[in-house]
């Protein structure tokens, strides 16, 4: 199918909120091109490779990373971009920058930072991943970070909900967030984009196939595990009743694509159901909405529920990840003490004027710096500043 005219619901890259920092239009590219691109080109989107998504990176080398998990939403959201009729450019462009703040070692690794910066505002990947785009990154001439459109920031914060108002779906709205906020407001109390919507529920599609096949090939489940699963396993029974002969591997292959599959096609239905229910006409009826669009249907929903409960009990809360996670944690943990003790051991740019800085911007400096750090990064400044190594790998 070739592309179809942008649906009146869409985004409007002609119609762009504009940048931070006022730039010239690209004869051939629009706002959110050039917005996928910058990301694309990035310190942050590279050091995804090497940054855990369950398995720590240096296990094994088929296990998915931070950077795959980020290539497979942002292929699931191009294609509810393109059956939508949604700007594909956007939707990309959020779906490859939603994971930039997450530290090494994945959630074990932004559970020890959070609680280390408990005192100083505490840490959020989300926020850090606007503070790299807006700050952190420092590539162009005349602006530090990427200077991204309004649109594409929008996305990145909100792609959850609203962050205030009504329909927050957060207690707190993270210091970061709200210090850019105040500079160049994001409307934080309304729903975002079809487009940042899209990217965000292909998070979920992803993690929620891709855990279980990383869960297969980690022995921590079997096959006939899925059967308890009213998605998985219904899959499972229809995949042997049509092969019977059929190798394991491909079994495997076979029940996490039609996994996928079965759930990009109920958001589809339902999203449009749901804009046809509460009357979208424009992007900005989506933003004002009351309510997240595209979404699963409610038996999805349940069976989507049932599928992340069975990964937290067999897969993220095994023993043997939760060791490894454990270790993870001490590892961010003993560096933040260390490097907001001992500044000296930062790299000359993240330490200098370290003494000239109140506590709460020297402790923001070292979460920084930390939470770029890749997994084997982690590991290797841990081995040299203790002379001790966890037995991560």
């Amino acid at each position: 199918m070739g592309r179809e005219a942008l649906a009146p619901y869409a985004v409007d890259h002609r119609k762009t909120r504009g940048r931070f920092y006022a730039e010239a239009e690209s004869p051939t590219r629009t706002a959110y091109q050039r917005d996928r691109d910058r990301i694309v080109h990035t310190t942050a989107f590279r050091r995804l490779k090497h940054k855990t998504q369950v398995f720590v990176a240096t296990e094994a080398d088929h296990y998915r990373t931070r950077l795959t998990h980020t290539i497979e939403v942002s292929q699931i959201a191009r294609a509810f971009a393109r059956a939508l009729r949604l700007d594909e450019d956007l939707t990309e462009a959020i779906a490859l920058v939603h994971d930039f703040g997450h530290p090494p070692f994945g959630h074990a690794g932004e559970r020890a930072l959070d609680r280390a910066m408990a005192d100083y505002g505490g840490f959020d990947h989300n926020a850090q991943s606007l503070r790299i785009v807006t700050a952190l990154e420092r590539r162009y001439a005349e602006f530090d970070g990427l200077n991204l459109a309004w649109e594409t920031l929008e996305g990145l914060v909100k792609h959850n909900g609203p962050l205030t108002g009504p329909h927050a779906t957060e207690p707190d709205l993270p210091k970061p967030i709200a210090d850019f906020d105040a500079l160049f407001a994001l409307d934080l109390g309304s729903f975002a984009s079809l487009e940042a919507q899209a990217a965000a529920i292909s998070d979920d599609i992803a993690y929620n196939t891709h855990d279980l096949d990383d869960g297969l090939r980690a022995g921590l489940i079997r096959l006939d595990d899925l059967r308890e699963l009213s998605l998985a396993g219904s899959i499972l029974t229809e995949i042997e009743s049509r092969y019977p002969a059929i190798e394991a591997s491909r079994l495997a292959n076979e029940i996490m694509r039609r996994h996928i599959t079965r759930m990009v096609e109920n958001v589809i239905e339902t999203a449009l159901a749901n804009m046809a229910e509460v009357g979208i006409a424009s992007a900005d009826d989506v933003r004002g909405a009351g309510r997240t669009l595209i979404d699963f249907s409610p038996a999805m929903r349940e069976a989507v529920d049932e599928t992340r409960r069975f990964l937290f009990s067999r897969v993220y809360r095994a023993p043997s990840v939760m060791e490894k996670m454990q270790m993870a944690e001490d590892v961010v943990s003993r560096l933040f003490e260390r490097l907001l003790t001992h500044p000296q051991d930062l790299p000359a740019e993240w330490g200098a004027q370290m003494d000239r800085l109140g506590p709460d911007k020297r402790a923001r400096r070292v979460a920084d710096y930390l939470s770029g750090m890749t997994d084997t990064y982690a590991l290797r400044e841990y081995g040299r500043l203790f002379d001790d190594l966890p037995a991560l790998g």
